[in-house]
């Protein structure tokens, strides 16, 4: 059976998160735990919404927290953009932790047509549901 730790948009999110915490971590006590608590939180909800989608019965409620996960991405990206201007990370490291959550955008975007066009596929009088 297919699980969510499967799915490459989770790993990448996984991983993401990951280069966050240990971003975060290394920065003063002050920031660490104002806006590195919300910049962390906000990532490891990315993940943590695809695994609760993937948990969910029917394609419309799986899209449905791919969209908070979505949400999150975006969260994330502003709570960096703050971190870049008050010089808790640098230029360098700002741009990779950018690219690296646009490659994570990019592919939730796919996972979400793909669970749209599953939707689309399956007979609307039984909704079907997935991961049988």
């Amino acid at each position: 059976m297919f699980t969510h730790d499967e799915l490459e948009v989770y790993v990448l999110a996984q991983d993401f998160s990951d280069k966050i915490w240990f971003t975060v971590e290394q920065w003063p006590p002050f920031p660490k735990f104002g806006l590195g608590r919300q910049l962390t939180d906000s990532s490891d909800s990315i993940s943590s919404n695809i695994a609760g989608s993937y948990g969910r019965y029917f394609f419309k409620e799986n899209i449905k927290f791919c969209f908070y996960s979505r949400g999150s991405i975006l969260e994330t990206k502003n709570h960096l953009l703050k971190a870049a201007k008050r010089n808790l990370v640098d230029s360098v490291t700002y741009n990779e932790l950018t690219h690296e959550l646009k490659i994570v955008h990019r592919n939730l975007n796919g996972y979400i047509k793909f669970l749209r066009e599953s939707d689309y596929n399956t007979n609307k009088k039984t909704n079907k549901p997935i991961n049988e």
